[in-house]
């Protein structure tokens, strides 16, 4: 991995919270909705935004 300034550090670190809350919502939102086309809607965006939340956490490794 390259070394990364303190500064870049912390916008990951702030982007990791940003998923991380992200997919709380979305998944909070699929357990709320009766909808069903909202349900998948709502589970696709909580399943990128864990996807991208790993996808960064595996970067950080």
């Amino acid at each position: 991995m390259p070394k990364l300034t303190t500064k870049e550090l912390a916008g990951l670190s702030d982007q990791l919270d940003f998923e991380k809350v992200l997919c709380a919502k979305y998944q909070a939102a699929v357990q709320e909705t009766e909808d069903a086309q909202l349900k998948t809607s709502f589970q696709q965006y909580a399943d990128q935004h864990r996807q991208n939340f790993t996808c960064l956490l595996k970067y950080l490794q």
